[in-house]
């Protein structure tokens, strides 16, 4: 069914396309403009009180990489191409209704090694839902219920994110309540992974569907008119009722918190700060074999300064990351993190080795703006295990290495970015990132893990919506 709604969509939008085209309503200049490309399908007017948009976006990645702790675990080279295309198409019914639907072609080719479940997705159904307008309060704030598939996005991403980065996103199917104003939001959801990027099945080429057997669920407030930024405060769970080989069964609570924002430390200088920090609890089972209960949690500073009268506006900004691991494996307690559905690449070194489980990150980060549209990032970062008897985590949560008593020192990790901002459409962007190992993988018992070079990765991409 998802192809058949799939093909329609493209489908229409080609339609709308030519029709734009033959009337010369197009934005051609592609290079020069803010406006979208496809801006006069936008807002269209069907009847009085119904409106269509139609749009899209194209990305092209290439990517260098080798000797990453990537999943699965062999050390080597790989080197590939990775195309994105999003179409969509939204119907509205003044502001009461809202039907959208957005397809994804995502494909990867020239890789020597295998893919993973974020690489490629072919011709699938990535949103589906009907968003409905309850109630409207005063001009203040509103009331809405969204139910299908969708993603979610909540603050900084450490635990819920649509992983933007990954070639295929993340998605959900399910329901979702929300109230948003000007001094607060809140949002109530239920919902179950859809793709292999949200931890179910991976199904490159063909349909995806829910996975019955897990639910993520929460509340997500956000106080908007706290002193110089903004308080987040959450519950998440995450519930799976069916054992697999590579699934732990049980249910699994996070309670959090967030306070960023920003102030003026000087006349020219602003100081900006991200505080994050959870606690998890529950139970947990792996096929019936160990009962364990949870007992676990992370903490997340970031703070930087920003330099407004100095040439290229630099930020430095320092960051620290703990995230809990189990000193003692198998005592019926598990205090080892669980990251849920995060983005890591933005936070545990952009060349995605790790995921924030077992971890201890201290980083900093440059930033300068030589231009109006490029910015450049320098970033270093020193990574440990949290407890040394755990194991390591790749960026997919796998664990892997063993429970050793093996040395802590994961390594050091150097990552270079330029970023050229086109327009507001459109964006290049390259990047090079180096790690270096440290005595936790090189000495590793564990052959996949140890006996491998540094890692390095080059990468350069296009993305452009229209």
């Amino acid at each position: 069914m998802s192809r058949t709604w799939i093909t329609c969509a493209l489908l229409f939008v080609c339609t709308s396309v030519a029709q734009a085209q033959e009337k010369s309503l197009l934005n051609l200049d592609v290079l020069t403009s803010d406006d979208k490309l496809l801006a006069p399908l936008q807002g269209q007017k069907i009847l009085d009180d119904w409106t269509y948009s139609v749009g899209g976006s194209l990305r092209y990645r290439y990517i260098d990489e080798r000797n990453r702790l990537r999943p699965p675990l062999p050390a080597g080279r790989s080197t590939y191409s990775q195309w994105r295309f999003n179409p969509y198409f939204e119907l509205k019914y003044t502001d009461l209704v809202t039907a959208y639907i957005e397809g994804i072609d995502a494909s990867t080719f020239g890789n020597e090694l295998p893919q993973v479940a974020i690489d490629e997705n072919r011709m699938d159904l990535l949103q589906a839902y009907i968003d409905l307008n309850l109630m409207d309060f005063d001009g203040d704030g509103s009331l809405h219920y969204r139910y299908g598939r969708q993603f979610l996005n909540y603050g900084s991403q450490h635990l819920v994110s649509p992983l933007g980065w990954g070639n295929t996103f993340r998605n959900f199917e399910g329901h979702k309540l929300y109230y948003n104003s000007k001094s607060f939001s809140i949002d109530a959801f239920a919902v179950q992974p859809v793709n292999g990027a949200s931890g179910n099945v991976f199904r490159p080429e063909s349909y995806d569907h829910a996975d019955s057997s897990r639910w993520f669920s929460g509340v997500y407030a956000t106080l908007k008119e706290v002193p110089y930024g903004t308080l987040d405060l959450y519950w998440l769970w995450l519930n799976e009722n069916e054992d697999r080989a590579n699934v732990i069964d049980g249910n699994r609570h996070t309670i959090g918190a967030r306070y960023a924002g920003k102030k003026d430390a000087t006349a020219d200088v602003v100081w900006n700060w991200d505080l994050e920090g959870a606690y998890q609890f529950g139970n947990e089972d792996f096929n019936g074999a160990l009962n364990e209960k949870i007992k676990a949690g992370f903490i997340s500073a970031q703070s930087g300064l920003t330099f407004s009268e100095i040439p290229w506006t630099p930020n430095v900004t320092g960051i620290f990351y703990w995230g809990s691991g189990d000193g003692t494996p198998g005592d019926g307690t598990n205090n080892t993190v669980n990251t849920l559905f995060p983005l890591g690449h933005a936070y545990w070194g952009q060349i995605d080795n790790f995921n924030g489980q077992n971890l201890l990150d201290y980083g900093v980060h440059l930033t300068v703006k030589p231009h109006q549209k490029l910015t450049l990032l320098a970033g270093g970062h020193l990574f440990e295990k949290a407890r040394g008897a755990d194991a390591i985590y790749n960026v997919a949560g796998a664990p892997f290495g063993g429970v050793t008593a093996s040395p802590r020192d994961l390594g050091t990790e150097l990552d270079l970015i330029a970023t050229y901002q086109v327009n507001k459409n459109l964006q290049v962007q390259a990047g090079y990132f180096w790690f270096w190992y440290g005595d936790a993988v090189s000495k590793n018992p564990n052959a996949l893990v140890a006996n491998r070079g540094d890692a390095e990765q080059f990468y350069t991409y296009i993305d452009w919506s229209f």
